[in-house]
């Protein structure tokens, strides 16, 4: 399968990522998979993001 067709399918929510496979994207993007991970969870904006790392340390 090419990429293209991986990243469609991604998208479509036809297949999904692994861990191992998110942690390798990561590394090739310079981004950590908590970074990514914390994004996915609360959105792109500040307030989500607050809300859930305050999850985060309650829990």
């Amino acid at each position: 399968m090419n990429n293209c067709t991986y990243s469609s399918s991604l998208e479509r929510d036809v297949k999904s990522l692994t861990v191992q496979t998110l942690t390798e994207l990561c590394e090739v993007i310079e981004v950590h998979s908590l970074t990514m991970l914390t994004l996915a969870f609360s959105g792109a904006e500040q307030r989500g993001i607050r809300q859930l790392l305050g999850r985060i340390r309650h829990e």
